[in-house]
């Protein structure tokens, strides 16, 4: 995956057709709105690439008609309403709840009542990077069976999830600056889109997949994620170079080493990390910018594994 530079876009007005060329162009070029006198939008978005979050309020009610929203759209409403209609139901959402708004591609009527919504735009690639679709054996089309979280807890898992990405990730401009941290990040968010909303997606491996989970696998696939470590790389990258599927290589990891092949990704920038504060000088380099250059976006975080794996807390290795 590559990463395009981090943008913030703010937008705020009055304006009926300002808010609809700003909506159209964001979302849906063939986006219907309408609103009544005296609505006013107020729209910050922090675009990745991958992905984007935004957080929408308003002071008025905003009836929308999409056709096709293109990524996967996730809401949560933190203090509006939201009635949701697609697909023959109709749906009504309050403060905390967590709604895919339409299936991807699948047209759909949005009433937005007066408050504050937070919306994240998944690119579908990364889906595909996390998880294989049945019956093919290859990243496809994954469809969500419902709209709805299979739970409360994993709705709160999604929350998590989202605040951990805004707060640590993109309110970090040396972290956010990262390729390694924004395409970890996107496939944070796939992963627990793909947990929190029933889907179709395929996890069991298959006769053909434990036979090629194989030890010539595993090398492979090694060599690949040591070689390419300092790049944004998914697992989905890691089983083409092993040439084999994504549940294989998964597998083989598993098997043999007892870990999964982002986790010994993760093992590698851990080292290369601690190769880089060996050799920094403390008057030029930060713990912070190293690890974030290894695509490790929490500073606490980074420090905890670092200290677990070497004994000391990065900053002491940095100025041994």
């Amino acid at each position: 995956m590559t990463s395009s530079p981090v943008q913030t876009h703010q937008f705020d007005s009055r304006d009926p057709v300002a808010i609809h060329t700003f909506l159209s162009t964001t979302y849906d070029p063939k986006l219907r709105i309408h609103s009544r006198n005296g609505y006013r939008l107020t729209h910050h978005r922090v675009d990745t690439g991958p992905f984007a979050i935004a957080t929408t309020r308003q002071t008025g009610q905003l009836d929308i008609g999409a056709s096709t929203l293109g990524g996967l759209v996730i809401g949560r409403t933190r203090t509006a309403r939201v009635d949701r209609a697609c697909d023959g139901s109709a749906d009504r959402f309050g403060p905390g709840d967590v709604f895919l708004v339409t299936r991807p591609e699948e047209p759909c009527s949005v009433r937005w009542h007066p408050g504050e919504v937070e919306l994240c735009v998944l690119d579908l690639s990364v889906l595909a990077q996390v998880a294989t679709t049945t019956p093919a054996r290859r990243p496809g089309r994954i469809r969500f069976t419902h709209l709805g979280p299979a739970d409360a807890v994993l709705a709160r898992q999604w929350r998590d999830t989202t605040s951990f990405i805004s707060d640590v990730v993109l309110n970090n401009p040396r972290a956010s600056a990262q390729p390694l941290v924004i395409g970890n990040a996107a496939r944070m968010l796939a992963a627990a889109a793909l947990t929190v909303f029933p889907n179709t997606a395929f996890t069991e491996p298959t006769a053909v997949d434990r036979r090629h989970a194989s030890t010539a696998t595993l090398r492979r696939a090694i060599t690949f994620v040591e070689e390419h470590a300092d790049r944004d790389i998914s697992a989905v990258d890691i089983a083409g170079a092993a040439g084999v599927s994504l549940r294989a290589v998964q597998l083989a990891f598993r098997r043999h080493l007892g870990i999964t092949p982002m986790a010994y990704l993760r093992r590698i920038r851990l080292a290369r990390a601690h190769h880089d504060l060996v050799r920094a000088d403390p008057g030029q380099e930060t713990v912070s910018a190293i690890a974030s250059r290894w695509g490790f976006a929490s500073h606490s975080r980074f420090t905890a594994r670092y200290h677990a794996s070497y004994g000391v807390p990065p900053r002491e290795t940095l100025h041994a």
